[in-house]
Order: C-alpha cells, then sequence, then structure tokens
C-alpha cells in the first residue's frame, strides 16, 4: 500500500495579554549604551522580587543604524525578558544635536522596521529635550519640531501600527530664555496653537481677548499639529525632582516627580483630549561622588537616594495606574556629566544602595504582548498499525517574537478528536529563538484497531494555544504478519528453532526483533508485527547461531508479506555477526563445529 505523506505548515498570529490586563513590570532603568553585560546587570535590577518583563530606555544615534549590532541587541533584551524603549536621537555637531529634518524621516523608518522587535509594541520616542536648544541644532524651534514630529510620527503608523509612538520628554524646569531654552508650557502652545494653521478658530478668553483654541478646532486639517495626537500612543516625561534634582519625593506639580501629572493636566487645558499611558523614561536624584578626579558637591547621599527611590516607588508612581514604565536615568556613566546620577559606581562594577533598594522592591511578573508566528512541519505516515510504538519528527519554526522554551510556559501537546486516551511523548521545548526551526522527537503508542483517527499538534504558553496544526488523519490497522524463506549452506535440511529476525527502519533503529523461532524445510513465519508503518521500506536480518547474518529489504502491506534471504554460512564462529580470524580460533578451539559443514 502506498504511504500517504502529510506536510502541514501552520501560521497563526496570537494575541497575549497588553497593558491593559495589569500584568505589566513598571520597573525599568535608562541606559547610556546597550553593553552586553550593562543589559544583565539592568535585568538583574527590574526583573527581580518576582518580577518579569521589565522596561530599558535606549538611544539609537543616525549614525549608529546598523541593523546586525542593534538586531543582536534586541535579542539579548528578548532573551533577558527586557522591553526596550527607543529613544531616535542625530549626531552631536559641536555642543549641540543636528536638528532632525522630515526628509530624514523614511531612512529611520526603514531601519526600525527592518529589526524583529522584542514585543508587539515598538515604543519610539522621538528625540529629546527639544526645548533645550542644544537639542535642536542650537536654537528653540517648537513650530519646527511639530511638523519634524509630525512627519515622523505618521509615517512610523502608516509602516506598521505596531510602532507605539511618544514626544520628545522635555524640560519642565527650562527657563524661558530663546533661542537657549523654552519654557514647557510657552512650548507646547507654540507646537499646538501657534504653529497651527490661521483657519484655526478663535474663542474669547477669560482675559476678553481673542485666542486660538483647540477646543474649537472641530476636524482640523491632517497637516495641523494638532492631529499629531493621532499618531501618538503615549506620553514620554522627564518627571525630575528638582530644583538641583533633590526635591522631595513626597512633592508634587511641575518640576517634580510627578511632573507627568502636570503635563498631562496641560495637555487637557490645550485641547488633547486623549488618555496617554505615561513612560517616565527619565527621572532620578544626583548624588555626591567621592572622587579625587571630580569636584565634590553637596549632594545627596546615597542611602538617602535610595530611600527616595523607594518612596516614590511605593507612593506615587506604582498605584498611578496612567503610569506604564519607569526608567530612572542612568544605570552606569562612567565619567561627567553624568556621573552623579549613576547607579553604578566609579570604575566599580559594584552599585550604589538605590540599586539594591529598587532590587528588593516587590515587582509584577508582566507579560507583554508578543507576537506569535510560526510553524508546525511534520511528514507522517497514513497507515499505522495496532499495539505499537513508534517515534517521529516534528519540526517547529519559529517565526515570531518569543523564544519558544519549557522555562518560558511553552509546551507541545496533541488534541484528538478520537475515542480512547492518546499515549505519547514530545520533547520539551528549548530555546527555539525567532526565524530558528528545531526538530522535537514525537513518541507515539497505538491501541486497538480503528480506521478512523484524527490528532492535532497544539503549541501552548500557560496553557494557551498558540499554534495548531492542521489534522493528521491516519489508520490503526491489524498487525501483520511475515513468511520467510531460508536456506543453510551445505545443508540438505533447512530447519532449526533458533532463528532470529530483527527488522530495522530507514534510521536504521531496530523497531522489531523476536527470538526463537523455528523454520522447516527452509520455511517460517512472523506474526504480529509491531511498530511497523504499512507502505514503508524495512531492513530485514535474520541470524542463526555460528551463521553469517544474511540481510534484504521489504515494504509491508496488509496482505501476505514474503521474504527470501541468500543462504546463510557457517562462518561465525566467534558470535560476533562478522567473518574474521578470532572464527577459525573459535572454530579449533570446539571442533564439533566442524559438522556444520556437512550436508
Amino acid at each position: 500500500m502506498k504511504k500517504l505523506v502529510i506536510l502541514i505548515t501552520t501560521f497563526l498570529l496570537l494575541v497575549r495579554p497588553s497593558l491593559a490586563s495589569g500584568l505589566n513590570n513598571k520597573f525599568g532603568i535608562h541606559l547610556a549604551q546597550p553593553h552586553a553585560e550593562d543589559l544583565q546587570s539592568a535585568a538583574r535590577l527590574v526583573n527581580s522580587t518576582g518580577g518579569d518583563w521589565g522596561y530599558v530606555t535606549l538611544v539609537i544615534q543616525e549614525n549608529d543604524r546598523k541593523k546586525d549590532k542593534w538586531q543582536a541587541v534586541f535579542d539579548q533584551l528578548r532573551q533577558l525578558h527586557l522591553i526596550p524603549i527607543i529613544r531616535l536621537a542625530t549626531q552631536a555637531d559641536g555642543d549641540n544635536w543636528e536638528r532632525p529634518k522630515k526628509e530624514g524621516a523614511d531612512d529611520w523608518v526603514n531601519f526600525l522596521d527592518s529589526l524583529n522587535w522584542v514585543v508587539k509594541n515598538r515604543y519610539v520616542i522621538l528625540f529629546n529635550e527639544p526645548n533645550h536648544g542644544s537639542e535642536w541644532g542650537g536654537e528653540v524651534d517648537a513650530e519646527d519640531y511639530a511638523k519634524v514630529v509630525l512627519s515622523f510620527a505618521k509615517k512610523l503608523k502608516e509602516k506598521n501600527p505596531d510602532f507605539f509612538v511618544m514626544l520628545a520628554g522635555l524640560d519642565a524646569s527650562a527657563p524661558q530664555g530663546p533661542p537657549a531654552y523654552e519654557d514647557e508650557e510657552v512650548f507646547f502652545k507654540k507646537m499646538l496653537i501657534d504653529s497651527v494653521s490661521d483657519s484655526l478658530p478663535s474663542v474669547l478668553a477669560p482675559s476678553g481677548r481673542l485666542e486660538k483654541s483647540l477646543h474649537a478646532v472641530g476636524n482640523p486639517s491632517s497637516s495641523t499639529p494638532i492631529n499629531i495626537f493621532n499618531y501618538v500612543d503615549g506620553w514620554a516625561s522627564h518627571s525630575y525632582p528638582n530644583p538641583d534634582f533633590s526635591g522631595s519625593p513626597w512633592d508634587s506639580g511641575r518640576g517634580t516627580i510627578r511632573t507627568y501629572q502636570w503635563e498631562l493636566g496641560l495637555l487637557k487645558s490645550l485641547g488633547v483630549e486623549k488618555e496617554l499611558p505615561v513612560f517616565i523614561t527619565e527621572t532620578g536624584w544626583e548624588r555626591q561622588v567621592q572622587s579625587s578626579k571630580f569636584k565634590v558637591q553637596s549632594y545627596l547621599d546615597e542611602n538617602t537616594v535610595a530611600d527616595y527611590f523607594r518612596i516614590v516607588f511605593e507612593n506615587v508612581w506604582l498605584p498611578d495606574e496612567r503610569v506604564v514604565a519607569v526608567t530612572p536615568f542612568i544605570f552606569n556613566y562612567q565619567g561627567q556629566p553624568f556621573l552623579d546620577f549613576s547607579w553604578q559606581k566609579l570604575q566599580s562594577s559594584d552599585f550604589y544602595q538605590q540599586y539594591y533598594t529598587v532590587q528588593s522592591l516587590e515587582k509584577i511578573h508582566g507579560e507583554p504582548e508578543q507576537i506569535e508566528k510560526g510553524g508546525i512541519n511534520f511528514s507522517l505516515p497514513m497507515n499505522l498499525v495496532a499495539q505499537s510504538n513508534y517515534q517521529f519528527d516534528i519540526k517547529l519554526k519559529n517565526d515570531g517574537q518569543a523564544i519558544w522554551d519549557k522555562d518560558n510556559s511553552y509546551s507541545l501537546t496533541i488534541v484528538s478528536d478520537s475515542e480512547g486516551k492518546l499515549e505519547y511523548l514530545i520533547d520539551d521545548l528549548k530555546d527555539i529563538r525567532p526565524f530558528e526551526e528545531k526538530e522535537l522527537r514525537f513518541n507515539f503508542k497505538t491501541g486497538k484497531e480503528n480506521k478512523n483517527n484524527s490528532l492535532r499538534f497544539v503549541l501552548n504558553k500557560n496553557g494557551k494555544k498558540v499554534l495548531e496544526s492542521n489534522d493528521w488523519k491516519f489508520q490503526i490497522l491489524p498487525l501483520p504478519n511475515l513468511k520467510f524463506e531460508l536456506n543453510l549452506f551445505p545443508k540438505l535440511n533447512d530447519q532449526g528453532k533458533d532463528f532470529e529476525i530483527q527488522i530495522f527502519d530507514k534510521k536504521e533503529n531496530l523497531i522489531f526483533q523476536k527470538k526463537n523461532l523455528p523454520a522447516f524445510a527452509g520455511q517460517g513465519s512472523l506474526n504480529n508485527i509491531q511498530n511497523i508503518v504499512l507502505g514503508e521500506r524495512y531492513r530485514v536480518v535474520v541470524l542463526k547461531p555460528y551463521y553469517l547474518p544474511r540481510q534484504n529489504f521489504i515494504v509491508f502491506n496488509q496482505q501476505e508479506n514474503k521474504i527470501k534471504f541468500k543462504p546463510l554460512a557457517p562462518l561465525d564462529f566467534s558470535l560476533d555477526g562478522r567473518l574474521s580470524s578470532q572464527d577459525l580460533i573459535s572454530l579449533i578451539k570446539h571442533p564439533f563445529l566442524f559438522k556444520l559443514f556437512f550436508p
């Protein structure tokens, strides 16, 4: 009978719990560079004490858009269960950062889209503190910033809606002193009102003057800055504890660790009604650094800073449902101007107390949404036999974002519409990374005869279906029999009760054997052969003590199966299954064996 080969590849996207589920670990850290050792230490910080899937803020400069480098970084983040928040940057030009241009959006978008991100949400921040002239080519320009980021945001969302776009975090404590600085409130009014077209309606303000109002916009042109919030998904905030980065964790309002609350209120007052989840991507206290290389100033000691972080996490950021992530600035900075903010000590692998205090805080085991995509591939036969054991190969191809591993709660199971209990064993999943394909062993035991069987392979995470194959349909048929014919050279009467039959599959696995089989007049039979796939070719070996083995090939079927072996020669007196000098020695030691040479 012909074997039916089934090749199945199944692709499925499954959405897993998002931020709305509450399974979100808010703890994070801001890194200066994505060094491997820093990422590992960051993971030990933010994924500690019950936590998993914390955040890291990283900066990519336009002269560092190297796909291989950043894909390797993302892959390490994936392995460490760290969610990247990527802030875009141009490159330094003297004391300033070059001003981004709308024309550069396509290159950025294509680069970012070329990466396989760690989670479904691709968190992107559009540049940094543009109310500092040094961050915008040397001169504050709110109107230009609005136009540039509108272009970037639109192109990102058009490329892939999974881009989670945020405007740059602003310095809420910056003075009003253009072109070097602009007050944050003034900056946003210019960005969202003064740069809007003349068609923007005016209303009578409480002062009695006519002023432009976003509340009266109605449905403005898609090119107007207010519509940037159609392409913005979250709010990046630099909630520093000012003045002098040494404010109390209990302070509130602008220029405190609650700056984000004031900013959300400002947006509402300017007519932005969209509810934006908050990402505090910069915050932290300055701390005194004891170093002969750098001037020591009277800042907060490390224990005070550590206690301040504990207070604000426990009493402000964690209880506030609007806050998604907090990534204090900065994890490791070994020099000025940010040495006093560094969580890692100068020229040391040790950390300041704030690291250990935050590490000890209770955290949530986050479950960020990841894109699950891939295939379950196999080539399996249709015709099996009853009461048999089989070993097959199943291939899993991962084309998504997650790492499929037992330790990440992934498993491959079987579901069946057939009656009866299935007996099977599948290898544990181990480190199947995106764009990798690995084989798993599938051991399967059949029961009684049944011509209508169907099962599916299911990839699960935490008991929930991720991928499912199409049906594997197969029959369980009666056990086959085999008649064999042989000859014992130079005997005239080919008989005996000590024949052995061994059956090997195409991978040379011994799948069945039977000893002490009788044969009369060169004829024998083997009944109820287990572990056979009907329609497949097998190597059958016959053995008898002191005779060299003989073999032949056969394709088993449901009907009568016959096989004939070439004559067996009495030349294996050492019983090692081959002809060698030991056979002659054994023959000399045991003269009775000479009778095998006589008819």
